[in-house]
């Protein structure tokens, strides 16, 4: 890789980067002991007084164009209801006016997935209203994720540089002047060049000390975003490269370093959001393979919140931290700098609520419902709002028709089988809505369902139950094609057989989403590709040379989300429209009823 990246010409252009200018510094006190039931504190290295620099990050991750207040379940955090965009300005904003006052120099930072499975009032517009309002909040530099590949390589760019949508221009005749921030992305190459497809580093100067930025997405991006965007690029292996770009860093002497990274772990079931509590995750062992100049780690991809000490190769403790997702909390990272050495003295972090609620004197909060906050107006960011409600406004003749309707809540929290009452709706729906081509069973990836349906959440203001297009919008943002195709028995076993971490290929677990009718029992404890058994159509048991009529979006029957299986389905045909205008087909013929959750059986 190394020979490939022609790294004198991008060392010059890292130099470039390395701005003139430098942030004050202040005293502050050293970090207490840490421990994984407490928010993580490192000490590094002892500095003499008067000879440490002072900096501040505040980060997030996975925004997803949450411009909204998330709603449902989702719409709090441990209990206090959280997020919208103006909520999130708000805060990063007052986070970033008291750092300042403590002679702090105050970076913004992202690790990817910001734009992409983003609600209508952002897609509508290819996600320009997202790029606007992080670039007012005054996000400073972010990773890729995954979700930024979602329309390819040419149209993030396009996010980065500005630019009218080559096929529907300009909204309003406004133009688009692309991100105000930075993005990096140093593990996606280009196929011919082998050169980063947008910068790999960015370099800020606090209190005088350089501190260089790596951004990176998962190496796995690939099997998670539609390959038709993604031809021309590479995406390569983190370890490997954040190791390369830090030794580049550290050549041209900057030997403190962050590491932007959309990919994550989880920790168990916690009522803090800044503990590190029985942690796992793939992020373990990419940290364990770092070196020592990268001493942050702001992680992403999980949609979990925590913040950590884990160790790298040497051993050294690494700060690592996730503000779980849509915007509702942000990381708050104190750094201190040793500037005669320039490398990090002690690292604290704190993850802190994006609160957006009205509290009682009791400490609950207002409500009109269940999970249905009454906002306060105090923890409204003047500024990000007008260009939030310009985009409502547009959207709204779309966004708030009612197109159908519910019985109640409809969730996408799954079962111990995997399964999920909306995962059923939306599986059922795909398979009304291409009876036409025979189908006999559908299949919907977990992954692709991003909200559930509410019951009493009246974004137009209409009746309880029911459902707007931007709602329905909101749970399935990907405007995927919905295909039918045939699969032989076996296959359909080998499907459903790759749904578990090692088998075929598969990275992680993923319990596919199946229609009435389709059932099957898994056990865990049997070996790899022959967990599945009694797998059943009405009621009869799957013939392993009979051919099926199977639907699915297009994104798994391209092999998305390492279900390589599915491309061998021969005979595809295509129901008009996306995989929303099958869900709204459904709606319109409620009340929908959650589904079941009862047809997929774990046994151990």
């Amino acid at each position: 890789m190394t020979r490939h990246l022609a790294i004198p010409a991008l060392a010059l252009a890292v130099v470039a980067t390395i701005p003139l200018g430098s942030g004050s510094g202040a005293s502050s006190a050293p970090a207490e002991a840490w421990t994984p039931l407490s928010p993580v504190s490192v000490n590094l290295a002892a500095s003499p007084a008067g000879q440490t620099a002072h900096g501040n990050l505040l980060a997030f991750n996975d925004f997803h164009g949450a411009i909204d207040p998330p709603t449902g379940s989702g719409a709090a955090v441990l209990g206090t209801p959280a997020g919208g965009v103006e909520y999130l300005a708000h805060w990063v904003k007052k986070l970033r006016a008291e750092g300042e006052a403590a002679g702090q120099k105050v970076i913004t930072v992202g690790a990817g997935d910001m734009i992409g499975a983003t609600p209508l009032v952002s897609a509508a517009f290819h996600d320009e209203p997202s790029i606007e309002l992080l670039s007012e909040l005054g996000l400073d530099v972010t990773s890729v994720g995954n979700h930024e590949f979602d329309e390819g390589v040419t149209e993030l760019k396009r996010m980065q540089h500005g630019g009218c949508h080559p096929v529907e221009g300009c909204f309003a005749g406004d133009g688009f002047d692309g991100a105000e921030f930075q993005y990096l992305a140093a593990n996606v190459t280009d196929k011919r060049t082998k050169l980063p497809i947008l910068p790999p580093v960015e370099v800020k100067l606090i209190d005088g000390v350089p501190v260089g930025f790596i951004g990176m997405t998962l190496e796995g991006t690939p099997t998670i975003v539609n390959p038709a965007g993604i031809t021309t690029v590479d995406f390569r292996d983190e370890v490997e490269t954040a190791n390369l770009w830090s030794a580049l860093l550290r050549l041209l002497g900057v030997k403190a370093q962050v590491l932007l990274l959309h990919e994550g772990g989880q920790q168990g079931p916690t009522g803090n959001v800044s503990t590190c509590d029985g942690f796992t995750g793939v992020i373990s062992p990419i940290v364990a393979g770092l070196r020592d100049e990268i001493g942050v780690v702001v992680s992403g991809h999980t949609h979990r919140f925590y913040t950590c000490s884990l160790p790298n190769k040497s051993g050294k403790p690494v700060v690592v931290t996730s503000a779980g997702t849509n915007g509702q909390l942000v990381t708050d990272i104190t750094l201190t700098l040793d500037k005669r050495s320039r490398t990090f003295a002690s690292i604290e972090a704190q993850n802190v609520v994006v609160e957006n609620g009205v509290r009682n004197a009791d400490g609950t909060w207002q409500s009109t419902g269940p999970n249905v906050f009454v906002r306060n107006p105090a923890l409204v960011d003047p500024a990000a709002k007008v260009i939030a409600d310009k985009y409502r406004t547009a959207v709204a003749p779309l966004a708030n028709r009612v197109v159908g309707s519910i019985s109640a809540d409809i969730v996408r929290d799954v079962a111990a089988s995997g399964e999920s009452p909306l995962g059923d709706v939306i599986a059922d729906a795909q398979l009304a809505y291409s009876a036409s081509a025979g189908a006999q069973l559908a299949l919907m990836n977990p992954g692709g369902i991003r909200a559930p349906l509410t019951f009493a959440n009246s974004p137009g203001g209409e009746a309880g139950g029911q459902v707007t297009y931007g709602e329905a919008f909101t749970v399935q943002p990907f405007n995927n094609l919905v295909t039918t195709y045939s699969l032989t028995g076996a296959q359909l076993k080998e499907v459903l057989e790759q749904q578990f971490a090692g088998h075929a290929g598969q990275t992680t677990t993923k319990i596919l989403q199946v229609s009435a009718g389709f059932t099957y029992s898994y056990n865990t404890t049997l070996p790899l590709g022959s967990r599945v058994s009694d797998i059943k159509l009405n009621g009869t048991a799957i013939d392993p040379a009979a051919s099926y009529l199977v639907t699915t979006n297009d994104f798994l029957a391209n092999g998305g989300d390492g279900f390589t299986t599915l491309t061998g389905g021969t005979g595809r045909v295509y129901a008009p429209g996306f995989d929303v205008d099958a869900l709204v087909a459904y709606l319109a013929a409620g009340p929908v009823a959650p589904g079941p959750a009862n047809r997929i059986t774990k046994l151990g």
